[in-house]
């Protein structure tokens, strides 16, 4: 009878112990050790959420979603915007947007559409693991979206490139759903440059608003240069391991959801998770606003931590009221907006030529980049990149991995036959450094 009693209270003390911690895990304790962003490098996420908001508006000349002041969309501009009716359940509708003022070239890409079952389909078709890409794992659905994209889309940006002197930059984003598309997008884009007109690798920038995992940790590390993902709080979506196609089967009851994963998760050891090569995660560098904190009501002046995590990337479920609230991309583009204008008014006033300070900026996030490289190696994280300095450029890196996938089997593009088939170039990724032994070169130009 002694020996039940005691198993008993030891289970009730676990099971306390266990409640009381998953309970009183807040969204903040993610990022409270890392550094705080610059306005420099935050600058574009509040137009850029304006720029993914405009998808869903039905005058873009009387915006009804965006708020007065900031940034403004010029309707003159926008080269072109597609609906779910052209995109036949492909792709999210999206727009290309060329800012003159700021020389960018935008794609944005709109985010989950609840009542649309083709972004439904999307997540489904997720053959996990079937076959390595790019030496890692990702959602198959929304690289087949990607690919659809720049089949209907790369003429059209190599075009626009070239015609503003091939000064712009091109940046990809989306919010949930899109940023899936977008953050793949942009990997195939980057491992094929040349179809684009030999656009430079550090003139290429993607945002992941709201991001979905979608590729497994040594891609989103070594991609961690290009792709930035943007989540404010306790967002669930970028804090969830689970197939995205079991989260939306559940989205009508997703709080009980997210509380069996949580559980779950909790007996899952953390060498398990990063020796998981399958296990996707969100891209990129983390921008994480933080607004609540924990024992305290309502929300907080907006703050912006930013890192390059190996292990600890949004591993733990949040259990909030807000969980869902702030997955949404008008709270989204909001709290941005004070974020940086608060960012603004504490930084003090430069005591040396702003240049200096970007450069200075601009190394340690390469610094941050090279570290995080060498923490996933060291972590014996599977398929993970190491550095090499033996050429200048990743130029020379991508001939050899054409040339070993000329023989590859050309899958048929559904694209006209006066369109770039993306489809073979994809497939020649599925091939390359199929071993699993990625080698990132070390570039002479340094990405901002």
């Amino acid at each position: 009878m002694s020996v039940t009693c005691g198993v008993e209270c030891v289970v009730l003390i676990g099971c306390s112990r266990w409640a009381w911690k998953r309970c009183t895990y807040v969204g903040s304790n993610d990022s409270e050790t890392w550094p705080m962003a610059t306005p420099e490098e935050f600058e574009p996420v509040p137009r850029i959420c304006r720029l993914i908001m405009a998808n869903y508006e039905t005058d873009l000349r009387n915006p009804q979603l965006s708020p007065e002041g900031g940034y403004r969309l010029n309707p003159d501009w926008v080269l072109k915007r597609v609906t779910y009716a052209q995109t036949e359940g492909r792709s999210p509708p999206y727009l290309i947007y060329v800012d003159h003022d700021l020389k960018e070239i935008v794609v944005a890409i709109r985010g989950l559409n609840l009542v649309k079952e083709s972004d439904y389909k999307v997540l489904l078709d997720n053959r996990l693991g079937m076959q390595m890409f790019d030496g890692g794992y990702v959602h198959c659905g929304l690289l087949k979206s990607a690919t659809w994209l720049l089949n209907q889309e790369s003429e059209t940006l190599k075009r626009v490139w070239e015609e503003n002197g091939r000064q712009y930059s091109m940046v990809f984003t989306g919010h949930s759903l899109g940023s899936g598309v977008a953050a793949l997008l942009t990997v195939v884009v980057v491992n094929h440059r040349d179809e684009l007109g030999g656009i430079p690798r550090d003139k290429i920038r993607c945002y992941a608003v709201a991001p979905a995992r979608c590729m497994s940790l040594n891609l989103a590390v070594k991609y961690a240069d290009v792709i930035n993902s943007i989540v404010l709080q306790d967002d669930f979506l970028p804090r969830t391991p689970t197939p995205l196609e079991d989260i939306f089967k559940s989205i009508f009851c997703l709080p009980c959801f997210l509380l069996l994963v949580c559980l779950r998760d909790t007996f899952i050891p953390d060498d398990r998770k990063l020796g998981d090569p399958r296990r996707l995660y969100v891209p990129g560098r983390m921008y994480h606003i933080v607004e609540r904190k924990f024992c305290r009501c309502g929300r907080f002046p907006p703050e912006v931590r930013t890192a390059i995590p190996v292990d600890g990337r949004f591993e733990h479920i949040v259990l909030s009221c807000h969980a869902t609230a702030d997955h949404a991309i008008i709270w989204i583009e909001r709290e941005s907006e004070k974020a940086l204008e608060l960012i603004r008014e504490s930084k003090p006033e430069p005591t040396v030529p702003p240049k200096v300070q970007k450069l200075e900026r601009l190394q340690t996030i390469e610094k941050e980049h090279k570290d995080a490289l060498e923490r996933a190696v060291s972590l014996n994280i599977p398929h993970a990149a190491v550095l090499t300095a033996d050429k200048p450029s990743d130029e020379k890196e991508e001939k050899p991995s054409q040339a070993e996938g000329d023989d590859a089997p050309k899958t048929k593009s559904k694209s006209s036959s006066g369109k770039k088939k993306w489809d073979t170039l994809v497939e020649k990724l599925f091939k390359k450094n199929d071993t699993g032994n990625i080698v990132i070169k070390e570039e002479t130009d340094s990405p901002e």
